[in-house]
């Protein structure tokens, strides 16, 4: 019957790092202005390449916003409203954001929603002003876009990013037009959920399910699932984890760690 790939977007298909700690940047001065009086360029640089360092935590877009306060107040003491911040380093950001951003998100009296609309925003101006230079901070990774193009199995984007943004990359970066109805994006429920569907269809019956993701909590969620235990899952090793979630995967029996060339040559 064939096989049907689930496939997450950032990280897996596409690195949007560069672009993303941009557009947070952008976000931040428009949610936070006067915490940016007095950044320089070299101080913006420093904390968009430790954006590039912490990553991995990121679930949903909104959450670069946040990050970049978070690393701005590391640096800047006289501005620090978080009562973490002082003494923090990247690496605890690493192993402690699912603590760390509630406690920074009630202390700034943060809206989840609010910083969503506000993400997804400055992307749409910055769309809107220069889709090129937008679309160039972006990129596949190498044999990724060839793979999707002469792909023989079914393919579903299943990602939290929202889904106007996927498909832009995907037509204007990769020349891959991929259906709205196979991209589920931001909004479209939890992962577990999609997946659940995918596997429903009545046109999928049969065929091998594949669920390729680069977050170890993601396909952990799957796990915990017992509906899903027909999917097979997959460890994206080039994607946004870090070598301590690589070794934890690695020991989980049901979850195989895969490279980008051996991905590439299974889509096709």
């Amino acid at each position: 019957m064939g096989d049907l790939y689930a496939l997450d977007f950032d990280g897996v298909l596409c690195d949007s790092c560069g672009e993303s700690s941009l557009s947070a940047v952008k976000a931040a001065k428009v949610r936070w202005p006067s915490l940016f009086t007095g950044v320089d360029s070299a101080l913006e640089d420093l904390i968009v390449d430790q954006m590039h360092i912490v990553r991995p935590v990121v679930e949903t877009g909104y959450e670069n916003v946040l990050l970049v306060r978070l690393l701005l107040e590391m640096q800047v003491p006289s501005i620090r409203k978080s009562s973490v911040a002082e003494g923090l380093t990247v690496e605890e950001i690493l192993e402690n954001w699912p603590k760390l951003k509630p406690i920074i998100m009630e202390e700034w009296t943060e809206d989840k929603d609010a910083l969503i609309d506000l993400f997804g925003k400055v992307r749409d101006e910055w769309i809107e002003k220069d889709l090129k230079t937008w679309i160039s901070a972006n990129r596949f990774y190498p044999g990724v876009s060839d793979a999707l193009r002469f792909a023989s199995s079914r393919l579903y984007i299943v990602t939290t990013k929202q889904s106007r943004f996927a498909s832009i990359l995907l037509e204007g970066l990769a020349g891959v037009p991929i259906p709205p109805e196979r991209i589920y994006g931001l909004g479209t429920g939890p992962k577990v959920e999609v997946l659940k569907q995918l596997q429903k269809k009545p046109e999928h019956q049969g065929m091998t399910l594949h669920f390729v993701e680069d977050r170890l909590a993601s396909l952990k969620n799957v796990i915990r699932e017992s509906e899903l235990d027909s999917w097979n899952l997959y460890l994206a090793d080039w994607g946004y984890n870090t070598q301590k979630e690589r070794e934890e995967a690695a020991s989980i029996p049901r979850i195989c760690i895969i490279g980008l060339s051996e991905f590439s040559k299974k889509l096709k």
